[in-house]
C-alpha cells in the first residue's frame, strides 16, 4: 500500500477533516429520505435498519467534528460548499458512483451498498497512489477528492480515511520532534457520550494521538466492518454494509453467520412500498407559487438552521447536539407533506426534499431571489 501521506501540512489536515466531515453527512440525506418515502404499516424492518445507520452517520459525523477541534481546526458545516448538490458522486474504484435522493426501493438500495461497501482494490493496484487522476465537472459535488485538487480522486473512501490516518501521523511525528504537538485544540469542544443521543457506539474526546486514531477507526468498522467480517470490532455491531445486506437477502445476520450468507429469520420486504418521489429534485423544477413549493422552501431552511445547530453545538456548546437527532426525526411531517403529494407536471410522480441549503444561512434564498429577479 502506498504509505506516504498525501497530507503535508495542518492546514491540509483540517482540508481533509471537513472533507470527511462533507463524506459523512452526505449519506444523510439519502438515508432520511428513503426512510420517510417508506408507505405507512409497511417495510418496518427496512425502515428500522435506515434509523439505525442514519443516527450512526451523525455518529460519524460528529467524530470527525470531535478529530478536526482537537487539531485547532473549525468545523463549519454552513459553508456554501458543505451539503453535496445531489446526484453527488462518491469514490468507487475505477469509476465514480452517483449518490442521489431517491425513494426507498432496490436501487436505493444497490446505491447505499456501493457508499458502505468494503474499500478492496485489487491485487494489480495495490503497489499505486490511492488517487486516481479524473477531470471532475464543476456543478458536480465529488466527494472523497483531494481538496487541493478536484481531480484527483481517493479509489474509496476507505482510503480517502487511510489518507487521514497517515497523514495525522506523519505530522504529529514531525511536531514531536519540535517537542511539540498538534492536539492544541480546546478541550471543551469535544462531544463526549453524554451529550449524544442514545446508542449507536462511544463517543469520546480526542485529544492526542491514539484516541484521534481510534475514532477514525470507529468511523471506518461501522462502515464496512472489520477486516473481513461483519461486525465491527468492539460494539459487536453489524457494520452498516451487511445491514442493508439483510435487506437485499430477506434475512437477518446471526452472530457465526458468513459474509453474504445471513441465516437468521426472515424480513419482509415490499419493493412497492414507496411512494413514488422524483429522484433528485430542485426547487426549479416544482411549480412557481405552488404550495409544494413553498413547502420545499421552507424544509430546505430548516435544514440550513439544523445545520447551523451542529455548527454552534461543534464550536464550544456540544450540550446542543442533545437536540439534533430528535430535530433530524421531526423532519418526518415536513418530509412527509413534500413526499406524499403529486409533483404537477410530473404524472405518476410526487415531491422530496431538494437539500438546496442557501449559501448564506442568514438568509439561506437571497440567491435564489437575485436569480429570480435577474
Amino acid at each position: 500500500m502506498h504509505t506516504h501521506s498525501s497530507i503535508r501540512t495542518l492546514d491540509e489536515l483540517k482540508e481533509f477533516l471537513h472533507g470527511a466531515m462533507q463524506l459523512e453527512h452526505a449519506t444523510i440525506p439519502p438515508y432520511l429520505t428513503a426512510l420517510y418515502s417508506i408507505m405507512p404499516n409497511v417495510n418496518q424492518d427496512a425502515a428500522q435498519i435506515l434509523r439505525v445507520i442514519v443516527v450512526e452517520e451523525m455518529l460519524h459525523l460528529t467524530i470527525a467534528a470531535n478529530v478536526l477541534n482537537a487539531i485547532g481546526g473549525t468545523p463549519d458545516l454552513t459553508r456554501p460548499d458543505f451539503v453535496a448538490s445531489y446526484p453527488a458522486y462518491l469514490p468507487d474504484g475505477e469509476t465514480d458512483f452517483e449518490v442521489g435522493i431517491q425513494a426507498f426501493g432496490r436501487e436505493a438500495l444497490a446505491t447505499f451498498l456501493k457508499i458502505e461497501r468494503p474499500a478492496a482494490r485489487p491485487e494489480h493496484l495495490k503497489a499505486q497512489s490511492p488517487l486516481i487522476h479524473r477531470k471532475s465537472s464543476q456543478h458536480k459535488t465529488v466527494l472523497g477528492s483531494h481538496p487541493r485538487n478536484k481531480d484527483l480522486h481517493f479509489y474509496s473512501i476507505g482510503e480517502f480515511y487511510a489518507a487521514i490516518v497517515e497523514g495525522i501521523k506523519e505530522l504529529e511525528e514531525k511536531a514531536k520532534r519540535e517537542g511539540q504537538t498538534i492536539f492544541t485544540g480546546d478541550r471543551s469542544r469535544q462531544i463526549t457520550s453524554e451529550y449524544y443521543y442514545s446508542g449507536g457506539g462511544e463517543l469520546f474526546p480526542v485529544f492526542d494521538l491514539k484516541s484521534a486514531l481510534d475514532a477514525l477507526e470507529l468511523i471506518i468498522e461501522q462502515g464496512e466492518g472489520d477486516g473481513g467480517g461483519i461486525y465491527d470490532d468492539d460494539e459487536h455491531e453489524l457494520a452498516h454494509y451487511y445491514r442493508f445486506e439483510e435487506l437485499v437477502k430477506g434475512r437477518y445476520y446471526l452472530k457465526g453467520d458468513k459474509p453474504g450468507h445471513p441465516t437468521g429469520p426472515p424480513l419482509q420486504i415490499d419493493w412497492d412500498g414507496a411512494y413514488p418521489i422524483k429522484p433528485n429534485l430542485k426547487v426549479a423544477e416544482i411549480s412557481d407559487g405552488s404550495e409544494l413549493r413553498e413547502a420545499t422552501v421552507a424544509f430546505n431552511h430548516r435544514y440550513g438552521e439544523f445545520l447551523a445547530l451542529l455548527t454552534r453545538a461543534y464550536n464550544g456548546q456540544p450540550s446542543l447536539l442533545l437536540e439534533a437527532v430528535p430535530v433530524m426525526f421531526e423532519f418526518r411531517n415536513m418530509m412527509l407533506e413534500l413526499i406524499r403529494n403529486p409533483l404537477q407536471g410530473h404524472p405518476g410522480l410526487n415531491g422530496s426534499p431538494t437539500y438546496e441549503i442557501g449559501k448564506n444561512t442568514a438568509d439561506p434564498y437571497a440567491a435564489h431571489r437575485a436569480e429570480a429577479a435577474a
